[in-house]
């Protein structure tokens, strides 16, 4: 239990705190706003947005990707240098916001932002970055993890970075009244599992960690049994909480993590396209399966303080199972069109960027991952 634990991001949590961005940025800042599709103009945040900055100057960029590409981001960069931006407000979900982490940096940085991904270089200055976040899922708005995606090389990479932490990040539940059923789904499913990276893995002292772990756990079970009060904002605001606190890494720190799920999922979603909690539902059960004699003993506490079951760690694997299902995500690989080269096309990805030996105890190796894979397409 021995760590450094620092979060500067403010939030502002609840409904009509969009307004506080206001006073939040400097008004002598030029500010860019970016976003996604133009889902922002449908639910009425956009409208906030520019009340909020009516005495700021400020210009907008759209277009950001589901999983956001350096190609549409390096155009934003372009945009920054032209217009001397001082400031940028991420306006969506993880998508946009992990784009807008990229941004910060690359557009203070003369080469190449993609080292920055490929591990080349370190971020060394950023921009200040404002969040409001639309969608619940990734904890992006709060955290100092950047991904993105080359489509040119369908790779999907990642860095930490604390240029990459958000001044501030607005999380207004009500806006998630226009998200459709799958982005719910994904959403709860994503913290799920982002809980999961930071808990099941073997047994330690740490006492708040995994107390807090199983409060989030039990906290989105309950959500996936009352799925039918989604479009409730009490749900609503629970779920977007939950979601930000699974990965703001507090639930990480002193104790061992194994992101192995995310590491292989990324690959399934550079190559197929398939939207990021549902590359990790079809992997999860069966890497727990699979690491089952390493992770027992979590496993079978997961059982007990969350689901209830005990000494049955095949019945916690399927209760996660129907409880991704539940909020209609499938769990099975098959379930998707996917090429007969998957599991090359995932395992040489992997390869390639020395991921060889994942997992807390570096012991899940290319072959595993190829066990884990074939399990999920039967």
């Amino acid at each position: 239990m021995t760590f450094s634990y620092h979060n500067p991001t403010a939030l502002q949590f609840g409904e009509g705190q969009i307004q506080s961005i206001t006073n939040l940025i400097d008004k002598d800042k030029k500010v860019l706003v970016v976003y996604g599709g133009g889902s922002i103009k449908k639910n009425g945040v956009y409208d906030q947005v520019v009340k909020a900055l009516e005495n700021h100057t400020w210009i907008e960029f759209s277009g950001v990707e589901v999983n956001p590409t350096i190609e549409t981001m390096d155009k934003a960069v372009k945009v920054v240098k032209e217009e001397n931006i001082d400031f940028v407000l991420a306006v969506g979900g993880g998508s946009v916001i992990d784009g807008c982490k990229y941004l910060v940096a690359a557009s203070l940085y003369d080469g190449d932002g993609w080292d920055f991904l490929d591990g080349t270089k370190e971020v060394e200055k950023a921009l200040p970055l404002g969040v409001i976040l639309t969608l619940p899922a990734t904890g992006s708005e709060s955290n100092n993890l950047t991904v993105l995606s080359k489509k040119a090389t369908d790779e999907k990479r990642m860095y930490f970075s604390d240029y990459s932490y958000p001044v501030f990040a607005v999380l207004d539940p009500s806006f998630m009244s226009t998200l459709n059923d799958r982005q719910l789904g994904n959403g709860l499913v994503d913290a799920f599992v982002h809980t999961s990276e930071q808990y099941l893995t073997y047994t330690t002292p740490a006492l708040v960690n995994d107390g807090y772990a199983e409060t989030l756990f039990r906290g989105l079970v309950t959500l996936a049994n009352t799925w039918e009060d989604r479009r409730t904002l009490v749900w609503q605001e629970n779920l977007m909480h939950i979601a930000n606190q699974a990965l703001n890494f507090q639930i990480g720190a002193g104790v061992p993590q194994d992101w192995s799920t995310h590491l292989v999922g990324h690959e399934l979603t550079a190559y197929y396209n398939l939207d990021h909690a549902r590359s990790l539902a079809v992997v999860q059960p069966y890497l727990l399966r699979v690491m089952m004699e390493d992770k027992k003993e979590k496993i079978a506490k997961m059982g007990e303080n969350v689901f209830g079951i005990k000494n049955d760690n095949e019945a916690v694997i399927k209760a996660i199972e129907t409880l991704y299902n539940k909020v209609g995500v499938p769990t099975k690989l098959s379930e998707y069109e996917i090429d007969d080269k998957v599991i090359s096309n995932v395992t040489n990805a992997l390869e390639a960027k020395g991921y060889t030996a994942l997992g807390e105890n570096a012991n899940i190796t290319l072959d595993k991952v190829t066990t884990i894979l074939t399990m999920s397409m039967k």
